[in-house]
């Protein structure tokens, strides 16, 4: 298997360490000109655990995510993406 880029690695292993739903956690990874986006995909339920009160959890890892990609010469940003709501 392939060495994940360390940036992506690093918001795996955290988030996973935050989550219920450990297999349901998605991090993909695409660079262009404006430098390395992450996407993030977690459970539906798991959304609250992330985001945190006030959104502190999420702003800890960005911060965390941009001095992983500060440390390697590239600049990262994060993006959380809405779980699809289930029809009831």
């Amino acid at each position: 298997m392939a060495k994940l880029p360390a940036d992506q690695e690093f918001l795996e292993y955290v988030v996973k360490s935050l989550v219920d739903h450990k297999e349901d956690v998605k991090v993909t990874r695409k660079v262009d000109e404006m430098g390395v986006l992450l996407s993030l995909k977690v459970h539906p339920d798991d959304m609250g655990q992330i985001i945190g009160k006030g959104g502190a959890t999420v702003r800890a890892i960005r911060s965390l995510v941009r001095l992983v990609g500060a440390k390697n010469h590239a600049r990262v940003n994060l993006k959380i993406e809405e779980p699809e709501k289930k029809e009831s």
